[in-house]
């Protein structure tokens, strides 16, 4: 016997309340186990015995192993499931080593504008045996469908649709006895939604709320939203900062412990640091407090901290701090690295200078050689990552970062995160939205032309760029969009064209479907307006960025009659750069461009 099937009608944009006061049921009678076999759902009864299946699940579409019971047993939320597209890349492995002939390489790897798998919310009533469709209005083209949870009384479930494009995330509510479909709250600002970074849920069961991160505001905070009527019951955080992380919900005394960023407007907004604030948005206090970004060990009780923190150019301090007001209890030691000073090493500065707004301070470091001679003019190299999914200039202390390496050459190099990176605004944010091209670039050559009025020493007419991934993309597209002011550009791996690379990243960054702003925005298309010079590097078996996306560009530069260089590293997966070899041939490369180097004969 099947089981039936019971469309709902037309959803409401908004239903009555769900009555939360009943005692929790007991477990009806009569209810069955269910499991998922071969795409269809089969129920089970007490001993065991197959008493209905659905017939409706194929191949092509069908019930996922997704089945999310509820607390009486008497419901069941089921994954109706569409698989995704067939998508292969092939890559010709060219010197394997057990064999003289070449391996071909096939892996499955979906791009933007494939279609993907996608699934949408059955509710299964495991007593009289049916599913029910529910009305996908609310929920019609998900990426994704997450954070299933049902109500402890079992009245209802909720889940967390993200659509594709990413320009919405609501969180949606099903009634389990009218099958009846309603939105909670919505994130839709006009852009993307940084599910990676700005979808945070937690339901508090006992009190019918739910702890969510939103955006709404312009800044990642943390709201408490009443999941009977949707209603935001308290802004739990504000002001010009970010929630970088929830550490800790204490529900008993309705407080939640969180790391922030920009908390301490007089310190570097990418520094972390803890605080804790109750539900209401009153009695907050940030624990930690030392001019640096800081981690944290609590102690059994959660009294206290140890609390160290440490800059670029300040070694780590450990600090005990009490939690109940932040006070500092004692220090308990400051790493000595006078040993270090004495050697030939230079500490990174930290510098501050406005962006391409005249307003916004942009953040970022200098390295100089250990060699350094403040007469000397030296050409400023910038290594670059302008992924949209973080913030990437160091902020902790090391005794070596990669961008020494680089320096010792008799370079100044510099990192610096530009508008269109994470954990600032918003609005810093969104630069990159549909734009990756921009990298942030404009903020960069703002920031470096202050860096050299203070700095006589940093020669602005010789300027590289290198970086590989999305900084192979940055770093191509500064010598193809700033030609006047980057002269040469060393790009490893680069997702060149964001219809070429995986599907998950490029869509969120750059949306769905895909329109012409894709073209735009490749560096394939814009290659034609190379000036300076460029060093493509890319491994033969790339299996993060196809590598052919870097063919691509090769191919584009050949018919627009341009000089580069390119090398192929056979063997290599993502980051062919880092292969000792082709570290040296980048390495090379700015000596060559910056300092008129010729390598050594081949005899010598």
């Amino acid at each position: 016997m099947e089981l039936g099937i019971v469309l709902i009608g037309e959803n409401p944009a908004a239903a009555a309340p769900v009555e939360h006061s009943q005692p929790k049921a007991e477990p009806p009678a009569h209810t069955a186990t269910a499991r998922v076999e071969h795409r269809n759902i089969t129920l089970l009864d007490e001993a065991g015995k197959e008493v209905f299946k659905t017939t409706d699940g194929t191949p092509d579409a069908g019930y996922s192993d997704r089945l999310h019971v509820s607390p009486d047993g008497r419901f069941a939320l089921a994954m109706w499931h569409t698989p995704e597209q067939e998508h292969k890349i092939h890559m010709i492995e060219s010197s394997p080593a057990d064999q003289t002939q070449p391996k071909l390489k096939t892996i499955d790897y979906l791009k933007p504008g494939d279609r993907i798998a996608q699934e949408w919310p059955r509710l299964v009533d495991l007593v009289s045996r049916r599913v029910v469709v529910l009305d996908t209005a609310l929920f019609a083209n998900p990426w994704s469908i997450e954070e299933v949870h049902w109500s402890k009384d079992s009245s209802t479930v909720y889940f967390v649709y993200n659509q594709r494009g990413h320009e919405v995330v609501s969180l949606c509510a099903v009634d389990a006895a009218s099958g009846r479909v309603r939105e909670v709250t919505r994130e839709q600002h006009g852009a993307f939604i940084d599910y990676v970074n700005s979808v945070r849920v937690v339901y508090l069961d006992d009190t019918h709320e739910v702890v969510w991160v939103s955006e709404r505001d312009g800044w990642r905070h943390i709201f408490l939203i009443d999941l009977d009527t949707g209603s935001v019951k308290s802004q739990i955080t504000k002001g010009p900062w970010v929630v970088r992380d929830m550490e800790l919900l204490d529900v008993a005394h309705r407080e939640v412990w969180f790391w922030a960023g920009g908390i301490y407007p007089q310190q570097d907004p990418y520094y972390l640091h803890l605080a804790r604030v109750r539900f209401d948005s009153s009695g907050l206090v940030v624990i930690t407090e030392g001019d640096g970004t800081h981690e944290a060990e609590f102690s059994p009780d959660r009294s206290y901290i140890l609390d160290r923190f440490s800059r670029v150019d300040l070694p780590p301090v450990t600090q005990v701090r009490r939690t109940s007001d932040g006070s500092l209890v004692m220090e308990l030691g400051r790493a000595d690295w006078s040993k270090l000073l004495s050697v030939p090493w230079v500490r990174p500065e930290r510098f501050v200078a406005k962006g391409r707004d005249g307003v916004t301070d942009i953040y970022g470091i200098i390295v100089r050689p250990s060699t350094f001679d403040p007469v000397k003019k030296y050409p400023v190299i910038e290594q670059i990552y302008a992924g949209p999914h973080s913030a990437f200039v160091p902020k902790k202390f090391s005794t070596h970062l990669g961008a020494q390496e680089m320096a010792e050459l008799g370079f100044i190099v510099v990192q610096i995160d530009g508008m269109g990176t994470a954990h600032r605004s918003r609005a810093f944010h969104e630069v990159a939205w549909k734009n990756l091209v921009d990298a942030g670039l404009p903020d960069r050559i703002a920031w470096m032309k202050a860096a050299g009025a203070k700095y006589a020493q940093m020669d602005l007419t010789r300027v590289g760029i290198y970086g590989g991934s999305a900084g192979g993309q940055n770093a191509l597209a500064a010598v193809l969009t700033h030609g006047e002011f980057y002269k040469a550009a060393s790009a490893d791996c680069g997702c060149h064209d964001n219809r070429m690379d995986k599907i998950w990243w490029n869509e969120l960054w750059m949306g769905w479907p895909i329109g012409e702003h894709y073209a735009r925005n490749s560096n394939v298309t814009l290659a034609p307006n190379l000036k300076g010079d460029l060093l493509l590097i890319v491994g033969e078996l790339d299996t993060n960025v196809d590598p052919a996306s870097t063919m691509q560009v090769v191919n584009a530069l050949i018919k627009a009659d341009k000089r580069f260089e390119l090398l192929v590293v056979p063997g290599s997966d993502h980051g062919a750069a880092g292969h000792p070899y082709a570290k040296r041939r980048q390495q090379e490369f700015f000596l060559r461009s910056f300092y008129d180097w010729k390598p050594p004969r081949a005899t010598d």
